[in-house]
Parts: structure tokens; sequence; C-alpha cells
């Protein structure tokens, strides 16, 4: 069982940092104007995206207060998703995008999105110590906790670190409430460079350990109406298929980027390092009989008392190159190996005892791969860019654009292999070995992004706008079974986007919509229709001493029959019993900035129970109810 999160021991932290920080805010007076002396502007974040093109200097750090009530943005991957409903759940990306990952790759994705990406780590450039902590509690059990510090010695070197904690409480099947998720992170990470920025370095050190119990969904009852789907919104009254399951996802990451200029910004050596582990573990200490009978899981192969599947994946990657930028020109050529290892164990009964077992072999690959990017750049009016990796001997994936003013054209091409997981995999519910041929994508994209209005006017519009077309052919996906299979011939998705975003005075608003055709066919489930609608006033109050929003924002999905989850192997897979009816989610909200704090209050799916009282974000898994959130960011220079 997970333990909850310790959300009063955060509560009295937060009061007490409260109570230091009218001390910790006299640290930055520095003359008798009281006027601080460091502040944003002095802390810079340095990332490794443009160390790598030879754009060392930094930025100033983020401090707006857009979106940061929106629950997508407190992880690491802030696009749409499916989940199970729950905060910290197994999830999967909602829209369709074409697979640049090629290579070998271990294939359990479903709690990427709550785990940092190597390459996307920022560091600092900071005058003075530099400091944040980031507290979220929600009325529904969700809460985060964040923590960083860091500083510079000197300008040659700047170390930090930081820590995460976030989860959530079961809505399902639980009165009093217990906790359904939990992650805790460790990062620590630094940056050197030389007086004369010839030299650049920077490395991280990640430690991921994530948690969650797995429910099953609702187990439907006899007096439930499935047609409608009613009944099904007691939440802590309703019942599950699973009561002693739990996965297991613990990740740890090394990565060390360094540059070297050999002749100004025009030739520059590099070398990237990457070393990563991830184990996942999935056990169910009491599979769920009935009157003998097995539920939920198709069989149980090893062992029928319970479950304990285990896997442990190694990767090393090397990346060696040279780029180089001009005013007009700016390429990267490089050479990458990579080497992996996938070992699993699982529980198997004997007469004498249960004991855990290696029923496959480990598997090993070590690929080579070449690459490289080039782009002209015209003043703003002209860019033509060019990128692509070529995996030996069969593997690619390619991308070529094209942009002339607000307009944009992007071609899109990859060829990649089944992953390691859908290739083989052994376990106490399922068995399989195929030998699948690759997937091929090809994808078109025509954008448009317009500014209308001037800048000073009190009327300005943003839009943006797109059409794409996808084919895809042989594609690997989970059929109905929750196995791997593979569809021969072709599938076309035409896909539409549009943003549109206005300020006039105080009033705001920021909508996208996102259409999809071609999304229900076998193997594909994407919503026909995605929207994010937000109308907000934003401004100044009290002479400029707090800025603040004040809005409503909508989500809104259309019907569709969305993927369902296999916990054991954490896939998810195509159904086609289960329909979600569109929904929308409305939330009200408040944000505000007051100098280096951000704080929001947020009332979730403010209109439950209008029309509905729920809503299902996976077959049987029911979306969190109403509840209030609140917020807190705030940063310290010194």
């Amino acid at each position: 069982m997970i333990s909850r999160l310790p959300a009063a021991g955060l509560r009295r932290g937060l009061v007490l940092l409260l109570w230091l920080c009218p001390l910790l805010l006299r640290a930055q007076i520095v003359d008798d104007t009281t006027k601080a002396l460091y502040g944003p502007r002095t802390t810079l974040v340095v990332r490794e995206v443009n160390v790598l093109r030879n754009l060392p200097e930094g930025t100033p750090i983020d401090t707006t207060i857009n979106g940061i009530q929106q629950s997508r943005h407190w992880f690491y991957d802030s696009t749409y998703q499916q989940d199970l409903g729950n905060y910290a759940t197994a999830s999967r990306r909602l829209l369709w995008e074409v697979n640049t990952n090629i290579g070998a790759r271990f294939g359990r994705t479903a709690f990427d999105k709550y785990f940092p990406e190597p390459t996307t780590i920022p560091y600092y450039d900071t005058r003075s110590p530099y400091s944040f902590f980031r507290f979220i509690q929600g009325g529904t059990g969700e809460s985060v906790f964040e923590g960083m510090y860091s500083r510079s010695i000197k300008k040659a070197v700047n170390l930090g670190i930081a820590y995460t904690r976030f989860g959530g409480d079961k809505q399902l099947a639980s009165a009093p409430k217990v906790g359904l998720t939990t992650h805790s992170g460790v990062l620590l990470f630094g940056r050197y460079q030389t007086k004369d920025d010839r030299y650049q370095l920077l490395a991280n050190y990640y430690i991921g350990r994530h948690s969650a119990v797995e429910q099953g969904g609702i187990r439907p009852g006899s007096q439930d109406r499935l047609d409608s789907l009613r009944g099904l919104f007691s939440y802590n009254q309703e019942n599950v298929w699973l009561s002693q399951a739990t996965n297991t996802d613990n990740r740890d990451r090394f990565h060390l980027a360094h540059t070297y200029r050999l002749v100004g910004r025009g030739l520059t050596a590099f070398h990237v390092l990457d070393w990563g582990r991830q184990y996942n573990r999935y056990e169910d200490k009491a599979l769920p009989y009935d009157n003998d009978t097995l539920r939920y899981y198709p069989r149980a192969l090893l062992d029928s008392i319970r479950t304990d599947d285990r896997a442990d994946y190694h990767q090393v990657e090397n990346t060696v190159g040279v780029l180089g930028r001009t005013d007009f020109l700016e390429y990267r050529l490089y050479g990458r190996v990579r080497n992996t290892r996938l070992s699993t164990r699982n529980l198997v009964y004997f007469p004498a005892g249960e004991d855990l077992r290696h029923l496959l072999p480990d598997r090993r690959a070590n690929q080579l791969f070449v690459g490289g990017s080039v782009a002209f750049r015209w003043k703003q009016v002209f860019d033509v860019e060019g990128a692509g990796e070529y995996k030996f001997p069969d593997e690619y994936w390619l991308r070529g654009s094209l942009r002339y003013g607000p307009l944009r054209a992007d071609l899109t091409s990859s060829a990649y292999a089944p992953s390691f997981t859908e290739t083989q995999l052994t376990s106490n519910h399922y068995r399989w070995q195929n030998n699948f041929s690759n997937t091929l994508s090809n994808e078109l994209k025509v954008s448009l992004n317009q500014r209308i209005g001037r800048r000073e006017a009190r009327l300005q519009q943003q839009v943006r706008a797109s059409v794409a077309v996808a084919n895809v052919t042989d594609l690997v996906y989970y059929n109905q079974l929750a196995e791997p299979a593979q569809l021969s011939g072709s599938q076309q998705l035409l896909i539409g986007t549009l943003r549109h975003q206005l300020h006039l005075g105080l009033l705001h608003t920021d909508n996208e919509v996102v259409l999809t055709q071609g999304g229900s066919g076998e193997g594909l489930r994407i919503p026909p229709v995605v929207a994010n609608l937000k109308v907000y006033a934003e401004g100044f109050l009290f002479k400029k001493a707090l800025f603040s929003q004040i809005g409503l924002e909508t989500y809104y999905q259309a019907r569709w029959q969305p993927y369902d989850y296999a916990p054991s192997t954490q896939q998810f897979f195509v159904q086609d019993h289960f329909t979600s009816r569109s929904y929308p989610i409305v939330d009200a909200f408040v944000t505000a900035d007051i100098k280096t704090v951000s704080v929001f209050l947020k009332m979730a799916y403010l209109n439950q129970g209008i029309y509905r009282n729920g809503y299902f974000a996976s077959p049987y898994y029911t979306g969190n109810p109403r509840s209030f959130q609140f917020g807190i960011k705030w940063n310290f220079f010194d």
C-alpha cells in the first residue's frame, strides 16, 4: 500500500517559509533607496539545445503566470494526454505525431510524462544564489512539492540541486481516501565554462521513483446501466477489479554534453554521453477470482496466486560530432553508438514454493547511427532547414521545412522498428514473440503564424493554423486482446489545428481546436475534436503592486472510443466495447503575481452535475470530481 504524501508536513514547511520570507527579502536590499540588486534579470537560464547551437549566453527566467493553474503544466510533458482519470496515473499522448525515436528502445512509456528529459534540464547563470519552491494542493488529494537551489562559483561554475515529490489519492472504492500514486525525484546538475567561453560543459544526474496502485477501473454491478454508463459516478462507493496490484517505475539517468570551439563559432567539436536505467515491476498479491474463475486477467500462465513481473532496461549512448554557425548558416554532423540490455524476471509457482526466474535470455543491441542538420536563414523572412538520422541498416527519420514570412511547410518521414516489449514478452498473463517489419510514417504539414494588429494597438490578435496529411504503413499497435499486432497496408489521417489569441484591453482569449479525420480506424484511436478554450481578464491592481488574471478555461473532447489499459504490461490497447461521450470540463481560476511570488486559486470541474455527474477518461476510469486547488511558487534571488 502506498502511503499518503506528507501534506501536513508540507503545510508546516510552507508556514515556516512564509514566516522566514520577510527576513529573506530584506537580504535583497543593497542601498538606501531600497532597490534590489538581484532578481529575474540577473538570473539566466542556459539550455543544452542552445549550447549545441553555439548560443550559450542564456535567457532570463520565465516569471509569467500564464497557465500556472493548468494541470498539464505541472508535469514534464504538457501535451494533451489520455490517462486513467486521476493524478499521476498511466498516460499516453492523445493526438497523432510522427515517431522519430528510432533504434532499440524498451517500449514501456506509460509513466514518461512524470520524468524529465535530460536534454531539457535547465541550467543557470546567476550573479547570486537562486532558489525557488513550488507547492500545489488539491481537494481530491493531489499535491506537488518542488524545491530547487542553484549558485555560481565565480563565472566558471554553476551547481544546483532539486527535489520533487507529487502524488494523488484514490477516488474509487476508497473511504477514507488513501494514496493512489506517488513520485519522488532528486536532480543534481552543473555547468562549467572557460573564461573565453571556448569550452562548455553541462551535466545532470536524475533519480526518480514512481509508484501507482492499479485498480483496473470500475467493476459494474448488476444495477448499473451500461448502455448509458449511468450509475457509475459514486466514486468512493464504486467497486473496482483489483485490490492489491501496484506498478513501479524507477529511473536513473546521467547526461553529459560538452563542446569545444576549434575555429570560433564556425567549427565546434561536441560529445554527448547518455546513460539510463529503467526498472519496471508489476505485482498483484491477490489475483481476482469468482467461483474459482480468474477475472479481469486473460489467464495466469506462471502463478495462479499472485503476479510479480520485473524488467530492467539499461542504455548507454555516445554521440560525437562537429557543429557551427554563421550569420546565415547553421549545421551539425554526428555519429552515435547505442548499447542496450534488457533483463526480465518472473515469479513462477512450483509445488515446493515460488521463485523468481529468468524465463527469457537477456536481450542486447549494439547500434550505430549517423545524422545531422543544416539551416539557412535570411534575415527574419526566409528559412530552409533539413535534419535526419540513419540507423544502420534499415531505420531513419528525415525532416525538411521551408518558411517564408508567416507561412511554413514541413515534410517528415520515418521508418522505425518495433520496441523490445512489442517483439517479445513473457509474463504471468501474456506471452508473445513477434517478427514485425518496420513501420513507415509520412506527414506533410502547412501552417500559418500571423499577428494581426500592432503591438501597441488596443486590439491585438494572433492566429496559428495548420493542416496536415499523414500516411502510416504497417502500423504496430496493441489489439483488442492487449497483444501486439501489425496492420497490413496504409492508413491516412487529416489533421487541422487552429489557435486564436485575442487581447482587447483587459480582456484576453486563447482558444485552440484540433480536428482529426481517420482516427477511428483499426489500430488508431484519436478523438475527432479536442479543444481548449480560455477567456480571462488580466491587469494590475494596487498601483501595479499586484498583477492578476481571473477567468474560465474549458477543455472539450468529442465522443470516441478511448484506448483501454493493461496494467500488467503498462500498455494502452484499442477496444470496441466502450464509448466515451463528449464532455466539457470547465475550470474557474484566479492567478496573481506579487514581485517574486506567483499564486493561483482554481475550482476544477466547476460544471459537474450540470447535464452529467462525471466523465470517463478511459474505459471505466472516471475523471476526478469537482475540487478546489491552490498553488504557490516563490523565487529567491539571494
